[in-house]
């Protein structure tokens, strides 16, 4: 499995509706045709907010709908509240902090085992646990 960030999936949609090939196409061809590609519903959260601030949010509503049938979309489970207190303290300790959003993401991938794709390298590296797989 293979978590996918916000970052990664906004290129993607913007390579798509520019009908051109690019570095997140190029990651997408660069998988197993068996792996698995999943988000948290964070991730979702993200993508849906800014899409209704879009000037046509028909249809980049349209678009996100489209593509999330083609995604695991992970929720929390009885794991997520413990994982992502742990996560949190331990940046805390370290003296790291990282958005909230990003941390509820992280904390997704991080329990699932799973590397987390994205651009985000100055947050998501503070995270400890968190695989960290660019495009």
């Amino acid at each position: 499995m293979t978590h996918l960030d916000t970052s990664f999936l906004v290129d993607l949609l913007r390579e798509h509706r520019r009908d051109a090939f690019g570095a997140a196409s190029e990651f997408l061809e660069s998988l197993a045709d068996d792996e698995t590609l999943a988000v948290s519903v964070h991730v979702m959260c993200e993508l849906m907010a800014g899409a209704r601030d879009a000037r046509a949010p028909k249809g980049e509503l349209e678009r996100l709908v489209s593509l999330s049938d083609s995604l695991v979309i992970r929720y929390p489970d009885e794991r997520f509240a413990p994982g992502y207190a742990r996560l949190v303290g331990a940046l805390r300790r370290s003296g790291a902090t990282v958005d909230t959003m990003d941390a509820l993401i992280a904390t997704a991938a991080v329990l699932d085992e799973a590397p987390l794709v994205t651009l985000n390298r100055k947050h998501c590296s503070k995270v400890p646990g968190l695989m960290l797989a660019e495009y």
